[in-house]
């Protein structure tokens, strides 16, 4: 799962991927069961009874045994071909219903923060009353699978125990019967052994096979449900990401001294074929005609109103998703010629939105790095400012964040996120607003500290807070899918009419769009302009 794309999991819900997943591992642990004990016992014994039939009491008792079994067979077969469909929407009832619980139960906070609880628990209820439907339709028509079942055996058992009566009787009450059948079928076993407990000992012996036989239809029923759930689960194994490294593809060799990023004409659309899972409509392209480069160890920072693309480039450097058109290059390479494992070692990235593991705190800093000693982590804490906060829990280091880190705050999440990318140590760094959730205070402290343990790293910043910016070497403010104007933080302010001044203004003003984040540094530019302490 971890090889397919981020396309594929933007779109997957997690509690159904899981239930396919159990349910296949389940169908493969059963069918092997039930050939081993099941499948091949049940053969062996229905040979041994039907020629204990034939060699002691003729081929009319075993031929309607045999008749027996087959119809037997047959009805098992159709009636539960017939069923499976029912079985196939319970099974998509539980795993909707499943899907929905555990989105509800990770979305918990959401819930909360808008009085949603009854609502949550409509929909799990709706999709609960669903899957009982189904399961009634598949419980009925076992019923009637049962009853079929039960109604053939009867049937076989009664002609065959009246074929063997009838033998018994003629051969009791008149001996030359008994002789007559030993010169019309050369079996002399028969003409000498028939006896009431022959006809016991057939009784017996269908009943025995009575028991194999029912369990048979259970087997034939879930070995086809098995079947159906491992196909779902191969399904999902022979999924082939789109985005994956050529055959034989070079490994991509970047340090310091050749760590640029540059974008070529690049076009992207997240339009998709399926309706549901597309996010722009036909021909929009997010990125129409993006160009720049970023030269080794520069600091260059993108700037925009929301939905302008600086998100999505981050994924494409990393190599999330590949351009429609034109090019991007890491170190002169294009990144679809060379090893996509290759390529993301050589680039860290501080995320916009931080999702921890279930685990400890120590854990989740070291996962930037697992070769890093613990010395490492301490002082990758320490550079991020979350060291002390982290020495403040009673457990220190080894704190448990809870799921996906909800023990913790927003912005002590993100200082870990800044330290797991400072312990993978590549040569390219990629902020990704990697400071929104901190305080003025903090966010000074770190960039700081980041300046001074990143020289000559390549650093490319995603930024609403423009005082976050105003040292980079170049800023690119992005329009429509393009870099609309470029330059420093100076010489942008200079252009009385430039869109960076107007959010410069707007940020300085407090009056921001929902996209900007006012910021509480006092910062002088060449024209005088201030922002005010306006964060709270």
């Amino acid at each position: 799962m971890h090889n397919l794309d981020l396309s594929y999991h933007l779109g997957r819900r997690t509690g159904a991927l899981g239930k396919a997943i159990d349910r296949g591992a389940r169908g493969i642990n059963f069918i092997l069961t039930a050939m081993v004990f099941n499948l091949f016992p049940t053969t062996f014994e229905v040979a041994v009874v039907t020629g204990i039939l034939y060699y002691k009491y003729g081929v009319a008792a075993s031929t309607i045994a045999l008749s027996c079994i087959a119809a037997y067979t047959a009805f098992t077969f159709a009636v539960t071909r017939w069923r499976t469909q029912f079985r196939v929407q319970m099974n998509k009832a539980d795993g909707r219903a499943a899907s929905q619980a555990t989105d509800s139960l990770i979305n918990y906070e959401t819930v909360k923060y808008f009085n949603n609880e009854e609502r949550e628990a409509e929909l799990y209820d709706k999709l609960q009353a669903q899957y009982e439907e189904a399961s009634i339709r598949t419980t009925t028509s076992l019923a009637v699978l049962n009853f079929g079942q039960a109604a053939i055996f009867s049937v076989g058992l009664a002609a065959t125990m009246i074929a063997v009566a009838n033998q018994v009787t003629s051969g009791i009450t008149d001996p030359a019967t008994a002789a007559h059948v030993l010169e019309a079928t050369g079996i002399s076993s028969l003409a000498k052994s028939l006896t009431v407990g022959d006809l016991v000992l057939v009784n017996g012996l269908l009943f025995q096979l009575s028991i194999p036989l029912n369990f048979l239809g259970t087997v034939y029923r879930e070995v086809r449900q098995s079947l159906i759930d491992m196909s779902t689960m191969f399904t999902l194994l022979e999924l082939a990401p789109t985005v994956r490294s050529l055959p034989n593809a070079p490994n991509i060799h970047i340090d310091r001294s050749n760590s640029s990023v540059e974008f070529r004409d690049v076009k992207f659309t997240y339009y998709t074929k399926d309706p549901k899972d597309s996010l722009l409509k036909p021909g929009k392209f997010i990125c129409d005609g993006l160009s720049f480069k970023v030269e080794p160890g520069q600091r260059v920072a993108i700037v925009g109103e929301s939905g302008t693309g600086k998100s999505t480039i981050v994924r494409l450097v990393y190599r999330f998703f590949d351009v429609s058109s034109g090019s991007v290059l890491v170190g002169g390479q294009d990144v679809r010629s060379v090893n996509l494992e290759s390529l993301r070692h050589a680039i860290a990235v501080i995320p916009q939105d931080t999702v921890l593991f279930h685990n400890t705190i120590f854990y989740n800093l070291q996962y930037g790095n697992l070769k890093a000693t613990p010395e490492e982590v301490y002082e990758a804490a320490r550079l991020s400012n979350v060291a002390n906060a982290i020495e403040r829990m009673p457990h220190g280091y080894d704190t448990q964040v809870g799921e996906r880190g909800l023990k913790l705050s927003g912005g002590e999440k993100q200082r870990i996120a800044i330290a797991r990318a400072l312990l993978k140590k590549a040569p390219i760094l990629v902020y990704d607003e990697a400071t929104s959730s901190l305080d003025s205070i903090t966010e000074h402290t770190i960039l700081q500290r980041l300046a001074e343990v990143t020289p000559g790293i390549t650093s490319l910043v995603i930024a609403h807070r423009l005082s976050t910016i105003i040292d980079a070497d170049e800023i690119l403010v992005l329009r429509n899918g393009r870099v609309s104007e470029r330059g420093t933080h100076s010489s942008l302010l200079s252009q009385p009419d430039s869109y960076y001044r107007q959010l410069w203004d707007q940020q300085r003003s407090g009056i921001l769009p929902t996209n900007i984040t006012s910021t509480t540094d006092n910062c002088n530019s060449n024209d005088n302009h201030k922002i005010s302490n306006s964060d709270s």
